[in-house]
Formats: C-alpha cells, sequence, structure tokens
C-alpha cells in the first residue's frame, strides 16, 4: 500500500471521527437541551459506535491510528526492530491527522447548518482535566499495544470503540486523548468544542500519557509488537 494512500486514509478517518464527535455533539445539545447527562451519553455513544466502524474501513489501510500519540509510539516501538512506522511515513501521518480533524470540524459545523468555522468558547483547563487527558491517553496507548503484542488486533473496533466510550465518562476531561481531534474541536463552538487557548494545555498532557502508557507497555509486554509494521498493515486502532 503506497504512502500516500496511507496518509490520506490517516486524514479521512481522523477527520470522519471528529465530524462523529462534533456532529453528534450539536445533534446532542438540540435534542436533549435541558439535560447534560444524556447530551454525553448520545455524543459518546455515537463516538464509540463511529471509531469502532472506522478502524473496521480503514485499518486495513493505515493502521487506522487517527492519533498522533498512537503514531509516534508505534514508531518509537518500531525503532528496535525495525518493523514500526518508518520516520517518513510518521512525517505523513502527522500533518494528515491534523488536517483531516480541522476538515472534520468544519464539514459537521456545514452538514448543521453552521458558519465554516467558529472558534470554541468552551475553556477546559484545570489540574482535574490534565489528570484526566493523562490517563485517558495513557489507558488507550495500553490498550492499544496490548492488543497488538497479543495478537488480538481483530478485536480492536470493538475494544477501541468500547474504551473510549466508557472514558467519556470515567475521566473528568471525558476523554480527548488525541491531539488531532482536540485541534479539531477548537473549530466548533458546540457541545464538544474546546476553545484554542485551552488546547495547549490538553495537548502536553495527552503526549504525557502518551509517555505513560508507552512505558505501561514496555514493563508489562517487554516484546510488544507495533500497531502497524513496515512489511504489511493491520487491522489497526485508536481515538
Amino acid at each position: 500500500m503506497s504512502l500516500w494512500r496511507k496518509a490520506l486514509a490517516e486524514g479521512l478517518g481522523t477527520g470522519l471521527l471528529v465530524t462523529v464527535v462534533v456532529g453528534s455533539g450539536i445533534a446532542a445539545a438540540s435534542l436533549s437541551p435541558g439535560d447534560a447527562g444524556l447530551r454525553l451519553l448520545e455524543n459518546s455513544f455515537a463516538t464509540a459506535l463511529g471509531l469502532a466502524v472506522l478502524i473496521v474501513a480503514l485499518g486495513p489501510v493505515s493502521g487506522a491510528h487517527f492519533n498522533p500519540v498512537v503514531s509516534v509510539v508505534d514508531w518509537w516501538f518500531g525503532r528496535r526492530t525495525g518493523r514500526g512506522l518508518s520516520a517518513r511515513a510518521l512525517a505523513a501521518y502527522l500533518p494528515a491527522q491534523v488536517g483531516g480533524g480541522i476538515a472534520g470540524a468544519v464539514l459537521a459545523n456545514l452538514m448543521y447548518g453552521e458558519p465554516a468555522v467558529t472558534w470554541s468558547t468552551t475553556h477546559r483547563s484545570g489540574g482535574h482535566l490534565y489528570l484526566g487527558e493523562t490517563v485517558a491517553t495513557a489507558g488507550l496507548i495500553l490498550l492499544i499495544f496490548a492488543l497488538a503484542w497479543s495478537g488480538r488486533a481483530a478485536i480492536a473496533p470493538l475494544a477501541v470503540g468500547a474504551y473510549i466510550g466508557a472514558a467519556y465518562w470515567f475521566t473528568s476531561s471525558t476523554s480527548f486523548a488525541n491531539p488531532a481531534v482536540t485541534i479539531g474541536r477548537a473549530f466548533s463552538d458546540t457541545f464538544a468544542g474546546i476553545a484554542p487557548s485551552s488546547v495547549p494545555g490538553f495537548i502536553a498532557f495527552q503526549i504525557l500519557g502518551g509517555i505513560v502508557g508507552a512505558g505501561a507497555v514496555a514493563i508489562l509486554y517487554p516484546q510488544a509488537d507495533v500497531v502497524t509494521p513496515r512489511t504489511e498493515t493491520t487491522a489497526g486502532v485508536s481515538s
């Protein structure tokens, strides 16, 4: 599979993931304006299902990372054996994921009759939210690479979708756990948005969570395999 197709799949998958998150957030706010808990349930349920479907559809092409932290950790682990994502592929994946995330938010805005870009005014900051993002991202990395190591990538769509759906509820931050998705969500002033000024803090602690998760993988699974071997593409995972 050529690199441009893999990068396209990453951009498309990340974009559609953000479309699901933002679009379902807009719909939830419209359908359940007086019940924040119900809005979160509707948003998390749609996101979990949408993510699972995207992994099934695009995993065979790119590994379905849809997440810069997953791609960087995959590249890092692969450096030991030369099997993981190459530096050249990583350089293609990261901008594709970020660009896709932005395009996905724009698409969701337009589908609901909103301006293409409406900068979010929802400020999300504070130690408890940063801790939530660290936990959410670390758990995601541990899950993904545990699946890869144990040869259970076939259940990744179900497992990763379930994890993200659950993490909406058990983390204080509602589990963004993805720098590209975080950037994309800043482009929509809706239920699922995040103010641009809050984005750097979230991304910093997502990176920290990635480091913590990678450390846990290295300790628990010292022979951990990569998500996307260089010689073949597996059905991968992400958030």
